[in-house]
């Protein structure tokens, strides 16, 4: 989903009605979701496998009085946000939506949830861009194509860019979510971990139904409030939804055009370069130097191709401007050289796993090949647990590793090399049992 504040919703959607794709490019608009008994859900645009999480009951007459407080107070909290939508100049007609708004508990929980496992890069990518996916998504761009194909050519961002997104985010419409958006947001501002930005995006989203996009009922989406096809907030619907199939309506949920144009013109106002590839699967020269395999790392193709770097086809490389190499397996896996296109796709969501996954499917969808070089299976993922046991260890050795989180970030990796070339180690910043095994021992 593409986020405007760099937060980790991993959104988990929920199933929602299929809208059927036909030839001329359009969908049905989702029914009205009944309360469902059972919600299913996947972590997050980053994870297409689904779980089955049961949705709680409502509140029962026994419930004790902390529950019966909460449910006041939100009462009072959505009477205080009414003011305030209305000072910014949303209507008392769609007003009324926010007193008929749900808290919703099991939001509240997912929002605050944090898986403890990781997966590694191929692990995230062989769900990411399965078989079955790249072969649904063949039959589904197939379905869209006069939508997708005018998309590509009005915003020159290609079709199968645009179908990788639809695939990653809602697994081609089946699966993007049937929580109303208003309860979404409603509940997540009253819970106030992120009170500002929630209050924020509820506005937008009232914004739309006084717009007259959507209606209330069939606004849905994720429990994090990305809503549609391919999961926009609705402060980045306000500002890149699209109109186009001329009906008078910015239709993401229902509209094969709408869908495919907004996609593409959110992903070529952030910076989509229709001149270079997403990515070059490339081979580096011996005794690189794993520092600089960071986004922030930019040079152009010709320098790199200058130091030994070439594409792992033999090609020459292409011309990139400000391109970056990635190896997200360290040393021992596969690397990239990336640059404005998959910094476009990073805007969409901010995990390199992420960009990585729509890179390679729209490869595939377009008929082309997979990465080449083998990942290094026999690794296992370090736990958010394990992460901060070395964050720690690491920090008390003097690789400063930042603050023991769990999450694998610049700081962390600089750290572990710098521990990596004190002990002779080839310094990719790649975390590993056995680094961690070695800094436990003392080594």
């Amino acid at each position: 989903m593409p986020y405007t504040v760099h937060f980790q919703p991993r959104s988990l959607l929920a199933t929602a009605c299929v809208a059927a794709v036909t030839l001329a490019g359009c969908a049905s608009r989702p029914e009205v979701p009944a309360t469902p008994a059972v919600v299913t859900t996947s972590p997050a645009p980053t994870a297409p496998a689904a779980a089955s999480v049961a949705e709680p009951a409502a509140p029962a007459a026994t419930e004790d009085s902390r529950s019966r407080l909460n449910a006041q107070e939100f009462e009072r909290w959505k009477q205080t946000f009414t003011a305030k939508a209305a000072d910014a100049g949303i209507s008392a007609a769609t007003l009324r939506n926010i007193a008929n708004a749900r808290l919703r508990p099991n939001i509240v929980n997912f929002d605050r949830a944090q898986p403890e496992f990781t997966r590694t890069p191929w692990q995230y990518l062989d769900g990411a861009v399965s078989p079955l996916r790249i072969k649904n998504g063949k039959a589904k761009m197939q379905e869209a194509a006069p939508a997708l194909q005018a998309a590509a050519k009005r915003y020159g961002v290609p079709a199968s860019v645009i179908a990788a997104i639809w695939g990653m985010e809602s697994n081609y419409g089946s699966n993007f979510g049937n929580f109303s958006t208003i309860d979404a947001f409603a509940t997540l501002a009253f819970e106030g971990r992120r009170a500002a930005w929630a209050e924020k995006e509820l506005i937008a989203a009232l914004r739309i139904i006084d717009n007259g996009d959507i209606d209330a009922a069939h606004m849905v989406g994720s429990w994090a409030g990305a809503m549609g096809h391919t999961q926009f907030l609705p402060s980045v619907f306000l500002q890149y939804a699209v109109d186009a199939d001329g009906d008078g309506r910015r239709d993401i949920w229902g509209s094969m055009a709408d869908v495919a144009a907004s996609t593409a013109n959110y992903v070529s106002s952030s910076g989509w370069n229709s001149s270079e590839p997403w990515a070059v699967e490339v081979r580096l020269p011996a005794g690189f130097d794993y520092a600089r395999t960071e986004l922030s790392q930019r040079q152009n193709s010709s320098a790199w191709a200058s130091e030994g770097v070439q594409a792992i086809n033999g090609q020459a490389l292409p011309a990139m401007a400000g391109a970056s190499i990635i190896a997200p397996a360290g040393a021992r896996g596969p690397a990239f050289m990336v640059g404005s296109n998959f910094r476009a796709i990073l805007r969409y969501n901010n995990s390199t796993n992420y960009a990585l996954g729509v890179g390679l499917l729209s490869q595939q969808l377009a008929g082309n090949g997979g990465v080449v070089a083998d990942w290094p299976r026999e690794l296992a993922a370090l736990s958010r647990d394990q992460t901060r046991t070395l964050q720690s260890a690491l920090n008390e050795r003097g690789f400063s590793a930042g603050t023991a989180d769990g999450v694998m970030g610049p700081a962390t990796r600089a750290g572990l090399r710098q521990y990596q070339q004190s002990q002779g180690l080839v310094a990719d910043g790649y975390p590993t049992v056995e680094l961690l095994q070695r800094l436990q021992g003392g080594m």
